[in-house]
């Protein structure tokens, strides 16, 4: 089916089956074009819980969908590939977190969204990157907090707000992949340019830019800046947004250290494609299962940090 077809095919039956569809900023320019919501996880949360659609169709990774579903019980929740996972989540196995925090009694656990339902069972409040030192520096001075599953977004916020969380030793294959070296030859080569960085990044990488802060964050400073060029250390797929908001300025992504890539891709993300979207429409599959008894007990750290959001 080309490409028209299936844009058509795609809005027929989400008009037909009262579904609607929501994208990350990750996700092929197609399918964010396609989308009724495009954001960052805490959007995508956000607008999972106040929908009105009998079905959410989530386009990101596992955890996304997962997400949806705690949110949503009642509603059908899909995702266009079920193999769409997520390294920095499969980082941190529930069991195995699990002992961590037993072996920390006393201590607030903190847990990234980039986790599994599982994970989340386990977690007092979770946070995004969008909120994380908003909702940490909510906690006393003294409080003893647990942050998972990401170290580099942990140290970050431990440097900014002068905390010690213990960090679970886990990472975002993309985001760890980034060349501090590459990235200098095109500071190097493009002097004028703001460097925007994910805190995800290795802290060598977020030492060099300007600007930190989550994907929504950046596309927002981006945006507002009067700049004209960026070099962008976060999943090249935001640039699609970037470049749409704004046509005059210039978007370059920082390559991945050991690729002769000029972006640096999440290969997860990039499973899902207008077609697998089409049919998870028109068979309502793969649809997200999270087992009743982790749904209620993952459902309250979600919404405690939508309430200190």
């Amino acid at each position: 089916m080309d490409k028209e077809k299936l844009i058509a095919e795609i809005n027929r039956l989400r008009q037909e089956k009262n579904a609607v569809i929501m994208a990350h900023y990750y996700q092929t320019g197609d399918i964010q074009d396609i989308a009724d919501y495009v954001g960052d996880s805490l959007a995508l949360a956000q607008w999972a819980a106040k929908t009105a659609a009998d079905i959410i169709v989530m386009c990101g990774v596992h955890f996304m969908g997962e997400t949806a579903k705690i949110l949503c019980p009642d509603r059908k929740v899909l995702v266009p590939d079920l193999a769409a996972g997520c390294s920095l989540a499969d980082s941190c196995p529930a069991d195995e977190f699990e002992k961590f925090v037993q072996a920390h009694p006393g201590y607030t656990v903190i847990s990234y969204v980039n986790t599994s339902a599982a994970v989340k069972a386990l977690t007092d409040v979770v946070v995004t990157s969008t909120n994380a030192r908003k909702i940490v520096d909510q906690f006393p001075p003294d409080a003893k907090l647990i942050f998972g599953p990401d170290r580099n977004l942990g140290n970050y916020i431990n440097s900014v707000t002068g905390r010690s969380m213990l960090l679970w030793d886990g990472a975002c294959h993309v985001h760890e992949q980034f060349s501090l070296e590459k990235l200098l030859e095109l500071k190097e080569a493009h002097p004028g340019a703001v460097v925007l960085a994910h805190p995800e990044c290795r802290k060598q990488v977020l030492m060099v830019a300007d600007v930190v802060g989550s994907t929504q964050a950046l596309l927002n400073y981006a945006t507002g800046s009067d700049k004209a060029e960026f070099l962008v250390a976060t999943e090249s797929g935001i640039l699609h947004e970037m470049q749409k908001r704004n046509p005059g300025k210039t978007f370059i992504p920082v390559p991945p250290a050991d690729s002769t890539c000029a972006c640096n891709e999440c290969n997860f993300m990039r499973l899902n494609t207008l077609e697998k979207l089409y049919l998870c429409l028109r068979d309502e599959q793969p649809e997200i299962v999270v087992d009743e008894a982790i749904r209620q007990r993952a459902v309250k750290p979600i919404e405690r940090m939508l309430a200190m959001s």
